[in-house]
Order: C-alpha cells, then sequence, then structure tokens
C-alpha cells in the first residue's frame, strides 16, 4: 500500500478521499500488505499535515490490518536498481514497493500514483 493511499484515508480533504470506501469494498477481503518505508513516508505527511497523535492513530491502525514488509539493505539496493531502471520516474520508496511485490508474487498495488500504470506485471487498483 504506498503512501497516497494512506494519506488519503486520513486526509478528508485529499482529492482521493471520497474513493476510499469503493476501494476499501475491492480490497477487504484480500491480504493487505504494505512496508516500513512506506508506512515511514506516510507518517511523515501526515505527522506534519495532522500532528503526531492522528499519525500515531494510522500507525496503529496499519499495524492493526497490514502485514509488514521489513526492507533490510538488500531491498534497498534491488530498489535503486528499479530506481535506475526508470532513470529516476519512480521514487526509491516506489521502486521499493515494485521489487517487494515481485518477490512475493503480488500483482495488485493500491495506489493513486499514475507512475505504476504500464508497469511490466502490476495491476493499479484505484
Amino acid at each position: 500500500m504506498p503512501t497516497t493511499y494512506i494519506i488519503a484515508i486520513i486526509l478528508e480533504k485529499d482529492q482521493w478521499h471520497p474513493r476510499i470506501k469503493s476501494i476499501e469494498e475491492k480490497i477487504s477481503n484480500k491480504k493487505r500488505i504494505t512496508s516500513d518505508i512506506m508506512i515511514t513516508e506516510a507518517m511523515a505527511t501526515i505527522g506534519s499535515l495532522k500532528g503526531g497523535k492522528i499519525a500515531k492513530t494510522m500507525y496503529n491502525y496499519i499495524k492493526d490490518n497490514y502485514s509488514i514488509y521489513e526492507t533490510n539493505m538488500k531491498t534497498l539496493d534491488d530498489g535503486m536498481s528499479i530506481l535506475l531502471k526508470y532513470d529516476g520516474t519512480l521514487s526509491l520508496a516506489d521502486s521499493i514497493a515494485m521489487k517487494i511485490m515481485e518477490k512475493l508474487k503480488i500483482y495488485e498495488i493500491v495506489s493513486f500514483d499514475e507512475h505504476f500504470d504500464n508497469k511490466e506485471g502490476i495491476v493499479r487498483i484505484h
């Protein structure tokens, strides 16, 4: 689960917030996985916009409802190879997400980021 989705859940004024309910219905019975990198990125944004208490609430929600993939140096290195493959058009966090998906044989991603479109082996739910 990329950062844009996490942020849209919390921020009612986010352009994507109205879509959350319909997406949640689509994925309600699916296993949910995110990474520590995505959590870090999202909490930084949520904390700066809504404060630490809201960030902590979201953090607890993620811990309770998602499997969390813990990155290591190999994952970071592999993410850098994807970042280079796409010449920096994907962030390192998104490149790492793609590598984790490949490793875990995951083919669907919930994201509002269009740069996941047209990537081999990925279907974007939005």
